[in-house]
């Protein structure tokens, strides 16, 4: 014999199912903007905001092959350079105009060694007693006059000129000692040739 429990929930499981039923139906219709369920001829349409704009409604047509608007390269604003100062263990970070000068990025380049207090403790930070070069195995140094953005590298050494050497805007100290060498020859270089 089946409880009284058991028969109403059965009753109330069968109503549970048709009103599921309906609200199912329902939320149907209601995402296809219907009314009822019978009535399906009278959707409605949704209005729905315009995801892609017209762009040529509201403003003036852009042509793309005018002069106005051809490719132009961003201007350099900053130069983020890297100077190897002679017995230094890493290069040094300075970041300049391309406007400025050799002798601008040598001045900086000692004023930022001797902030981070790098070592070895340089005798002097003065700009006239230093000459740049690309690298270290580059004779000649660069012209003070010159700007950095026509010399096309990124990377530099610094090192200390010669006591005896006399400063000219042609070659630097580091060139006169390499002729030097070559002239008056080395027992060594003599002894290569020996080998040959």
């Amino acid at each position: 014999m089946p409880s009284p429990k058991n028969q109403n929930h059965r009753k109330s499981g069968s109503v549970g199912e048709k009103n599921r039923k309906g609200r199912l139906a329902e939320k149907a219709l209601s995402f296809h903007a219907g009314t009822s369920v019978g009535n399906a001829a009278e959707t409605m349409l949704l209005n729905r905001p315009r995801t892609v704009p017209n762009l040529l409604s509201g403003g003036k047509f852009v042509d793309k092959t005018s002069p106005e608007f051809q490719f132009q390269p961003p201007k350099l604003t900053k130069l983020l350079l890297n100077v190897t100062i002679m017995g230094s263990v890493g290069p040094i970070q300075v970041l300049t105009s391309p406007e400025a000068t050799v002798e601008d990025l040598i001045s900086a380049a000692l004023r930022q060694y001797s902030k981070e207090g790098r070592r070895p403790i340089l005798k002097s930070t003065d700009a006239a007693g230093f000459d740049l070069h690309y690298s270290q195995f580059s004779l000649e140094s660069l012209h003070r006059e010159e700007k950095l953005i026509s010399l096309g590298s990124r990377n530099f050494f610094l090192c200390p000129k010669r006591c005896g050497a006399e400063p000219t805007a042609s070659s630097s100290g580091c060139s006169k000692e390499a002729d030097k060498a070559t002239k008056t020859g080395t027992p060594w270089l003599k002894f290569m040739e020996l080998l040959r």
